[in-house]
């Protein structure tokens, strides 16, 4: 599947939107014409029906669709589960519709990223504002985690130079303000990023304790 965000597929130069391509996972035919019309009634038309369970990842990475829509009726355990794998899978925004759930298969399903989940409750003039829900919701966790990684990334960053920085002042006799002078000068040097250059003294300073 493509890899850029969900907001660039939206957009073309001419509208700044482009319609949405929609997936429906459907075996059975009555409640995948029910999706179908509700998306259609609400002027979504790039929309592929796949009907079998059969090489769905297959599938879905041939349609390359902006959204999901799973309907599942009366789903045993496994088959979720195995819808939930696919949630997981495909990082596009997924709209499950299921006539029967428990409390933990809902639990899974928040796990598992399903953006919206709705138990017995397929109906076409619902369709739409469920896959406008499962967007905002999706953009809205894939915001978070791409701040959580950055987050992470800068806090790693920090620890490595202050370990770089710890080395430097015990074998150069520097104070730590020197010490992040000469970092931050060396990376300007070598026109390399300051974490690197500190990733290279704790690498050398680990070598030479061996």
């Amino acid at each position: 599947m493509r890899s850029e965000s969900f907001q660039d597929l939206t957009r073309d130069t001419h509208t700044g939107q482009r319609p949405l391509r929609v997936a429906i996972i459907e075996e059975n035919s009555i409640r995948a014409a029910i999706l179908l019309d509700g998306l259609r009634e609400a002027g979504i038309l790039d929309v592929e029906v796949i009907d079998t369970m059969t090489n769905m990842l297959r599938r879905l990475s041939t349609v390359d669709p902006d959204v999901i829509i799973i309907g599942i009726e009366n789903p045993s355990r496994d088959v979720l589960e195995q819808m939930f794998q696919v949630s997981k899978l495909v990082s596009r925004p997924v709209a499950m519709f299921v006539d029967r759930s428990d409390g933990s298969m809902i639990q899974a399903a928040v796990e598992a990223g399903v953006s919206a989940y709705v138990v017995d409750g397929l109906r076409k003039e619902r369709v739409k504002p469920i896959v406008d829900m499962a967007v905002s919701r999706f953009n809205a966790f894939d915001r978070l985690q791409r701040e959580l990684l950055e987050a992470r990334s800068e806090l790693a960053s920090r620890k490595v130079i202050e370990r770089a920085k710890g080395i430097l002042m015990r074998t150069r006799q520097l104070s730590e303000q020197e010490a992040y002078g000469l970092l931050r000068q060396t990376a300007m040097n070598e026109k390399r990023k300051l974490v690197d250059i500190a990733q290279s003294v704790v690498t050398a300073a680990s070598l030479l304790e061996k």
